[in-house]
């Protein structure tokens, strides 16, 4: 076990204004591994004054500054891969064959997405009346989730630094160990002190001062949306802008004409990766009534290939669940689907004794699922995915729109240009078409009660800037 004794907060390492500690639990085995600060309201003060004193004269850096650094953290990370994969697969359980594309390399790479970005902060717009300019927003708040949580971070912390805000950041308490790490790596660069602070605690005591405090100008939070509801009402006092990625109950329509066993195995695999706990995993698979059969055992076949095991052995393709508390609700939630009268397919809520210790649940497939069930209406995140059957596109439509989120959404068709057809009906901030996957360059969040605002790619800065106009006197000219 590895104890963590200090936060950190203006450039250096220091202890925490409080005398608590959390212990960090791998969820493979329900051992302690690592041993944290539990951050106070004080500390939140300090880094949160750390930030503001630090803002004016990082934002003023030049862009070509603020991205050498950026790449320089990025450099950091890569040196650390190795680091970083072991402490995710310690804290979330996510099987080490996997965690290296999965959930190090591609923050990395992403990082170094947001260094290029910086540039388009010098870009302006110029009219005969007005130039109109971008500037950073100011101090922000990162309140990370525990699923993908290091990618989570690069999608908060690269746009804000690339826009020349400072930041303080709140890990998700079960998964503090790769900021910690991070921090570390910034703290060997040249980035000046105060423009990144790292609080580890509980979001239950620390979230709504980070959220309410005075001096933050945004808070950009990932989690429930129950939680996001909160930080929210904490925020709106003080006018802070607040960018939220919530909850989802993604809809995925194999549509008539379809490659069918491609279309299935798409979506299966989609909601067995990471032990289903994607925000937008297409956990309801909307099928034509007529070939409900077929897709049961293709279904059943490709789940069958999601092996659960110790997420440190090579062959181990799905691992636990982040704790034991979300085992439970995903457990409840196999067991009200079963009572609804839905079919069970596959998994459920037996395992074999050698997964007692740890958060494990099975890959669990449902059919005959109607969209008014429990299973079908609420976020699940575990390995469970709902077949809905549907007599024509129309009702499928219809079917995928009724839900109060609209974070994600997919479409697989006979072709393209079908796709593009259905996908455009969807109310969701992002479709995947054909069997595609998720691209950091291409702008992320959700309609509805999914969230507001965007991450990745260009519109993932803009969130992190104000828009400024000058106005100019025609008769100055």
């Amino acid at each position: 076990m590895k104890n963590f004794e200090k936060v950190y907060i203006d450039g250096q390492w220091v202890s925490s204004q409080g005398n608590e500690t959390l212990d960090v639990i791998n969820p493979a085995n329900g051992e302690v591994c690592a041993s944290v600060p539990a951050a106070n309201k004080q500390d939140v003060n300090l880094a949160v004054d750390a930030a503001k004193k630090a803002f004016l004269a990082w934002s003023s850096q030049p862009s070509e500054a603020r991205a050498a650094l950026i790449n320089a953290i990025a450099d950091g990370m890569q040196a650390r891969k190795d680091e970083l994969i072991q402490a995710i697969v310690a804290t979330m359980g996510c099987p080490i064959a996997i965690a290296e594309d999965l959930q190090v390399q591609g923050s990395i790479d992403a990082l170094r997405s947001f260094a290029v970005l910086a540039l388009e902060m010098d870009k302006e717009e110029v009219f005969d009346s007005h130039i109109v300019v971008s500037e950073a927003i100011g101090v922000c708040v990162l309140i990370n989730p525990w699923n993908y949580p290091l990618s989570q971070l690069v999608g908060k912390l690269g746009p804000a630094l690339a826009a020349g805000c400072t930041v303080v950041v709140k890990p998700a308490e079960q998964t503090p160990l790769q900021d910690l790490i991070l921090a570390d790596i910034i703290n060997q660069t040249e980035l000046p002190k105060g423009v990144f602070n790292l609080l580890t605690g509980v979001g239950s005591q620390i979230g709504e001062a980070l959220s309410s405090h005075p001096d933050v100008d945004m808070v950009s939070f990932t989690g429930s949306t129950q939680a996001g509801i909160k930080v929210a009402q904490a925020a709106a006092p003080s006018v802070k802008r607040v960018c939220q990625e919530l909850g989802g109950k993604s809809p995925y329509i194999i549509a008539p004409g379809a490659d069918l066993e491609a279309a299935v195995r798409y979506g299966v695999e989609d909601v067995m990766l990471n032990s289903g706990q994607t925000c937008s995993s297409l956990t309801r698979m909307l099928v034509p009534a007529s070939q409900l059969t077929e897709v049961e055992t293709i279904a059943k076949t490709v789940a069958a290939e999601w092996k659960l095991g110790d997420p440190m052995l090579a062959d181990t393709n799905m691992g636990p669940l982040s704790s034991h508390q979300q085992q439970s609700r995903v457990l409840a939630y196999i067991k009200k689907g079963i009572e609804e009268g839905a079919k069970l397919l596959c998994g459920g809520t037996k395992l074999a004794p050698e997964f007692s210790k740890g958060a494990y649940v099975a890959p669990t497939i449902f059919s005959h699922v109607s969209n008014d069930m429990i299973i079908a209406k609420e976020e699940i995140f575990g390995p469970v995915l709902c077949i809905i059957p549907y007599e024509n596109i129309e009702q499928a439509i219809v079917i995928a729109n009724d839900t109060p989120f609209g974070l994600a959404s997919a479409v697989y068709a006979k072709d393209s240009s079908e796709a593009i057809k259905i996908a455009r009906q969807l109310r969701a901030g992002q479709c995947y078409l054909q069997g595609a996957y998720f691209n950091s360059d291409a702008p992320f969040g959700g309609y509805k009660q999914s969230g507001n605002g965007r991450e990745w790619g260009l519109e993932g800065l803009k969130e992190y800037t104000e828009t400024k106009a000058l106005l100019i006197d025609s008769t100055d000219q």
